[in-house]
């Protein structure tokens, strides 16, 4: 596993783990990266210093990662449910609802479904920002 520093064409930074140096390769030609933020498919890797760690890896420290693991991956489905009891789902039709709202202001609510990454592009170029979240399954 490796991890890299990304940045996408609007300057937003974040960080993805790749099972090798070739992965991020494959996945951009492919348009499958995507920016956290934006959702723009032009990412480029960033500067990166490389984590240096000792070959001494104890339980304890094991341990600690399983629980932040665990902490973080609670914190999503804890956000998952939130917006599933607070949102109004609307599918595959997603961008076209919220046009919707946002055009028609007096419809003004919450929703959330799935767009696909043009549809997204789209609703950017339309001034419509987004929210992409990891939509954690509740069983996993």
């Amino acid at each position: 596993m490796i991890k890299y520093n990304l940045k996408c064409n609007h300057e937003h930074e974040f960080e993805s783990w790749f099972s090798d140096s070739n992965e991020f390769e494959k996945l951009k030609k492919k348009k499958l990266l995507e920016c956290i933020y934006c959702s723009s498919t032009d990412i480029q890797k960033s500067i990166m210093s490389p984590m240096v760690t000792s070959t001494n890896i104890t339980k304890e420290s094991l341990e600690k990662i399983d629980n932040r693991k665990i902490k973080e991956k609670n914190n999503l489905i804890k956000l998952r449910k939130y917006v599933e009891k607070n949102f109004e789902f609307v599918g595959d039709n997603f961008a076209g609802k919220v046009r919707d709202v946002y055009y028609n202001k007096e419809k003004n609510k919450a929703i959330y479904g799935t767009a696909t990454p043009e549809e997204r592009k789209e609703l950017a170029d339309e001034g419509i920002d987004l929210l992409s979240i990891p939509w954690v399954s509740k069983d996993n």
